[in-house]
């Protein structure tokens, strides 16, 4: 993987022995809003060891055009973004990145698995690497079932 500043890393060294909420994010989406609430929870649950990790994603709609920079800046602006980036991939497809071919085995809390419905599909991982919970795009950050599911694996 790589960084959205074009780093390589893995999700060993963005998390270390911490739990993530993994989230392909989307600059010009009506979900976008949900910055708000990844960036609340980074802040309420990052120094328990958490933290959210996104990921920009072009494939739908076209709602995540822009350049890495222009990505970066929009984030740290607009929302205050403090969490990782990663670079902008594919999520679906047989462009899909490694890592959604892992995350997208993972059911959700009626048993679907598959492809990645939206912008903003949110996967939990606890602090040994493993997916523990699959949140649909239109699940906000701070739904009770995410806010549990982060607090049971801390």
């Amino acid at each position: 993987m790589r960084t959205l500043s074009d780093e390589p890393t893995t999700l060993g060294d963005l998390i270390g022995d911490k739990a993530a909420l993994v989230v392909n994010v989307a600059s010009k989406c009506g979900l976008t809003p949900q910055y708000t609430g990844l960036v609340k929870l980074q802040q309420t649950y990052g120094p328990r060891g958490f933290s959210v990790i996104g990921v920009p994603c072009n494939q739908f709609m076209g709602q995540e055009p822009g350049t890495a920079e222009e990505i970066e800046q929009f984030c740290s602006t607009t929302y205050g973004v403090d969490f990782p980036l990663l670079e902008k991939v594919e999520v679906n497809g047989e462009g899909r990145h490694p890592l959604y071919e892992e995350l997208v085995q993972t059911p959700d809390a009626e048993g679907a698995a598959g492809d990645i419905q939206w912008n903003f599909e949110k996967f939990l991982v606890d602090r040994d690497g493993k997916v523990v919970a699959r949140f649909r795009p239109r699940t906000e950050p701070e739904d009770p079932a995410v806010v549990s599911a982060i607090e049971s694996v801390l």
